[in-house]
């Protein structure tokens, strides 16, 4: 007499029907990441950075980690929160300051997306965070920092001895990682440029 097989419930392969398509959906999203990230033209806008960083007295190089991280280079970017371009300057934010600073007319949404004026508010915002934190031997953390939670969230994250570390205080992943992304691709556009890493 044979054995009876055994039946497997319906309910299980509903289940792993469902843990099979979540991971692979995960699979895919850091494939796609992955190759969207492979597939970035870092060379595109290249002049326009450089004379808006150098206008600023910051590296070319920390721009464009800056906009590979805001934008992956596409001018045509838009942020959750209304951050447009290269960039992703934020109209009520950095822009309004700028013009504020500079007694100009708070540009209108459209022109954030003008490459140059996106390129000139960015700079001039991070600009103003690298001479902030200058004399700290993590400063272009604090101002990274700075630069994607605010100026109120960077005075919290900075340490009591200057020369102390940085990364390890800023208690917002996201920021964290935002930090850590644009700092390994600054010290390779540096490597690449010949030029040494460094604190403006």
């Amino acid at each position: 007499m044979g054995s009876a097989k055994k039946k497997i419930p319906r309910g299980f392969w509903i289940w792993l029907a469902a843990a099979l398509t979540v991971a692979l959906y995960v699979i895919s999203q850091s494939y796609r990441d992955d190759l969207r990230d492979f597939l970035v033209d870092d060379t595109r806008f290249a002049s326009e950075i450089k004379t808006a960083a150098e206008r600023h007295g910051l590296p070319p190089q920390l721009v464009r980690a800056v906009v590979r991280q805001e934008s992956k280079f596409d001018p045509d970017a838009e942020g959750k929160a209304g951050e447009i371009g290269l960039m992703q300057v934020w109209g009520k934010g950095a822009a309004a300051d700028w013009a504020r600073v500079n007694q100009r007319p708070v540009p209108a949404q459209m022109e954030l997306y003008n490459v140059e004026l996106n390129l000139e508010i960015g700079c001039w915002y991070l600009g103003k965070a690298v001479k902030k934190w200058k004399n700290y031997r993590c400063g272009i953390e604090l101002a990274l920092a700075e630069y994607n939670a605010g100026a109120k969230n960077s005075a919290r994250w900075k340490p009591a001895n200057p020369n102390a570390p940085v990364v390890e205080r800023i208690d917002f992943p996201v920021t964290r990682n935002y930090v850590q992304q644009i700092m390994k691709y600054y010290r390779k556009y540096s490597s690449e440029a010949g030029g040494g890493f460094k604190n403006p």
